[in-house]
């Protein structure tokens, strides 16, 4: 049973998640050939203040892939 886990920072919009996590099971299904009841995908979301890369916090990085929410 192919579990896959997805972290990724907040402010995306549901359908852009659910976009996401179609493509996610579509691959799945291609790539491992299992039955759709047998994968699991869940999505945790951080804030940009509990994230960090090279000992900045996104939410201190000026980035266009860091969707801000207004």
């Amino acid at each position: 049973m192919p579990m896959i886990e997805i972290h990724m920072l907040e402010g995306r919009s549901d359908a852009i998640k659910r976009s996401l996590l179609d493509a996610v099971h579509r691959a799945v299904l291609e790539t491992l050939d299992v039955t759709p009841d047998k994968i699991r995908i869940w999505l945790q979301e951080m804030k940009p203040t509990e994230y960090m890369v090279a000992g900045r916090l996104a939410s201190e990085r000026d980035s266009g892939d860091i969707p801000r929410k207004s």
